[in-house]
């Protein structure tokens, strides 16, 4: 399975490069960041399309995390990350086939203290 993608500022997803996506699924992922801490959530992927994480939610409001998504083996095999995401902000790749993906929120060292935090993934 390969994933490839891109950053996005949160404009919402892209169209996937299959033209007949299958049907989609949204996960939602929360947790609470330490100092230099991080959270990966992995998840199956039902076939070829468009997977966009979006970090939907942070306390503080103004938190700024890094996001990533990748490839799960057991960890996470991070493909694409944006190290200066904030609420709203959106990592988006497409999946070329089924299998497992992860997504990975984590501090980039602009933490003073724990932090909450909600991911959404839609996913084939």
């Amino acid at each position: 399975m390969a994933l490839a993608g891109a950053c996005d500022s949160g404009d919402g997803p892209t169209d996937p490069t299959d033209p007949n996506p299958g049907p989609t699924v949204t996960e939602t992922f929360a947790g609470t960041l330490g100092v230099n801490g991080g959270q990966t959530f992995n998840f199956p992927a039902g076939g070829a399309g468009a997977v966009v994480a979006t970090l939907t939610a942070t306390t503080p409001d103004d938190a700024v995390m890094g996001i990533a998504l990748g490839t799960w083996t057991g960890v996470c095999q991070i493909i694409l990350a944006n190290d200066n995401a904030s609420r709203g902000n959106s990592v988006t790749a497409v999946a070329s086939s089924f299998g497992h993906l992860c997504v990975r929120v984590y501090d980039v060292g602009q933490l003073t203290s724990s932090s909450t935090f909600t991911v959404t993934v839609v996913h084939p």
